[in-house]
């Protein structure tokens, strides 16, 4: 299996045309640091860039968390100017998950609050253990939720109960996070990371050429009246009507064979 390390806490790992980023800082749970943030940032660089990774599962090495959030010890040191030098930094890291093309998973177990959700959120489907817990309690520090958790939770959850969530800080439990759809499957207690490295296994098999073209329709459609997302969608058919994918797969499935992806 290969890996690719960037900086001293993310590693990139591949499983064929799934490539696993790995958040790295167990001594820390995950604490998103400066120096986190940058290596987070380039590995979606690296990886938006790679036509041969068709989904990104984001995984970690802690047990007990995905990821606290943001590292609060580094900011205590911070004066408002450092605060306002690191903030694009700290964006580059959510931003970098959320604009991946291809289709994005997260695994997490134990915590995954503030920025940590955030990071998950900015997946397309979240799969979670039984011992997961998140949250964006980051009004009980004195900020708001800056990662993109004030957009990203109401497009998932609704308004109000994306409102209540957010106002309250309160932490959720895996069953209760299920039913709210804060995420969308549920694994056994450790069974996070195979269940999201499986269920991406099954989407990589299909046409690279079509989820790229699909998550791009969902995303710039998402909020438009229906004409206006139906034309988002037939410019993503466009683009893949009359690709080298879509050539094999109608062969592929008159053949009676698995397909073969040019990727193109």
């Amino acid at each position: 299996m290969a890996e690719e390390r960037f900086g001293e806490f993310v590693l990139v790992r591949r499983h064929g045309h799934v490539a696993e980023l790995v958040l790295d800082r167990p001594k820390a749970m995950n604490a998103v640091s400066t120096a986190m943030a940058r290596s987070i940032a380039g590995a979606c660089e690296a990886l938006a860039a790679d036509r041969d990774a068709r989904v990104v599962v984001v995984t970690s090495t802690h047990e007990r968390a995905f990821c606290v959030g943001a590292d609060l010890k580094e900011r205590n040191s911070f004066s408002d100017a450092d605060l306002v030098r690191q903030r694009p930094v700290a964006r580059g890291a959510y931003t970098g998950i959320l604009e991946l093309p291809m289709p994005t998973i997260a695994a997490v177990h134990g915590f995954a609050l503030g920025g940590g959700f955030e990071l998950a959120l900015s997946c397309d489907l979240i799969v979670a253990d039984a011992t997961a817990v998140v949250g964006l309690p980051e009004v009980s520090v004195g900020v708001l939720p800056g990662g993109g958790g004030t957009q990203l939770l109401p497009r998932r959850v609704g308004a109000a109960r994306a409102a209540e969530l957010i106002f309250s800080a309160r932490r959720v439990e895996a069953a209760e996070a299920l039913a709210l759809g804060l995420v969308d499957q549920l694994a056994e207690e450790g069974h996070d990371r195979d269940e999201a490295l499986a269920l991406a296994a099954g989407i990589a098999a299909n046409s690279p050429v079509g989820l790229r073209a699909a998550k791009r329709a969902l995303r710039l459609g998402h909020g438009l009246d229906l004409g206006a997302g139906l034309e988002v969608e037939d410019a993503a058919w466009r683009s893949v009507a009359f690709s080298g994918d879509r050539a094999e797969g109608v062969a592929a499935f008159n053949e009676k064979r698995k397909p073969q992806w040019p990727g193109e």
